[in-house]
């Protein structure tokens, strides 16, 4: 009795999950793909029967969505392979070596997040314009790089606390240099986790729509410029634009799957 119960509510919180996260993407997509009598009807329809892709068509064909969409992808690839450069080796220091005032530290790389980008949003203006990164995507990515980078320093810290160092101390000892050993030994063990911290830091960032928005004029992201867009459409094309948001950040997670697949133990082939 007791080992069915556990599967009974192992498998009722893996249904409610799933709903939790599926269900509001599936009423986007129906408002999206339903025109606007799918967007009023109720109650909804479980099968599509009515799809249309005009909305999706008519929203694409919008001056400058296209652009605004290869800037947030842009921004936001460049946001995960900074945060990942700077978080993997913080990480890596935190958890191989031992130094006075890491706990400090640690609490320091989280406290970088009480500052909230209203209060900043002047002076970064200010600063990004006298450098010459004001209107640019490497200006917005290094504002969501500071976002992202907390976490994925302290992710980080936490997978490489969990690599035996022993093994590096193997490879060491076959004639690998530091650089190697981690290279081939750790590195493809932490794999899992970094791709998590990669995930988290495309995200943030292809969401983030404040900095975004006051840091650019012409070269925005599509979260800003859906922002001013969408803010006089019909509901139908709201939803459309929410459902190319949400699109990215789904491809690019099953992509990556295999790596996530791995951190949780379990194996896909």
């Amino acid at each position: 009795m007791s080992v069915g119960l556990r599967r009974v509510v192992l498998w009722s919180g893996v249904v409610t999950l799933c709903l939790w996260v599926l269900v509001p993407i599936y009423l986007i997509a129906l408002g999206a793909f339903g025109g606007r009598a799918g967007v009023f009807r109720w109650p909804k329809s479980l099968l599509p029967w009515d799809a249309t892709l005009a909305s999706m068509q008519t929203f694409l064909a919008v001056e400058g969505v296209g652009r605004a969409a290869v800037n947030g992808a842009l921004v936001a690839a460049l946001t995960m392979l900074l945060s990942l450069a700077l978080g993997a080796p913080a990480g890596y220091a935190l958890a191989r070596y031992a130094f006075r005032g890491a706990n400090l530290f640690r609490l320091l790389v989280i406290l970088t997040r009480a500052f909230p980008l209203a209060i900043l949003a002047l002076p970064l203006t200010v600063t990004f314009i006298r450098v010459g990164l004001y209107d640019t995507p490497l200006g917005v990515a290094l504002v969501h790089t500071a976002l992202a980078l907390p976490f994925a320093a302290l992710v980080s810290a936490s997978l490489f606390m969990g690599i035996p160092r022993e093994l590096e101390e193997a490879a060491w000892v076959f004639g690998c240099s530091r650089l190697q050993a981690f290279r081939k030994v750790v590195l493809p063990l932490a794999l899992p986790g970094l791709a998590a911290a990669a995930i988290f830091a495309f995200v943030i960032s292809w969401n983030e729509v404040f900095a975004a928005s006051v840091l650019t004029v012409r070269n925005k992201t599509l979260t800003a410029y859906l922002l001013t867009v969408l803010a006089e459409s019909p509901l139908h094309y709201r939803f459309a634009g929410g459902f190319l948001l949400i699109l990215p950040s789904i491809v690019f997670i099953f992509a990556v799957r295999k790596y996530l697949f791995a951190m949780w133990g379990v194996s896909n082939k």
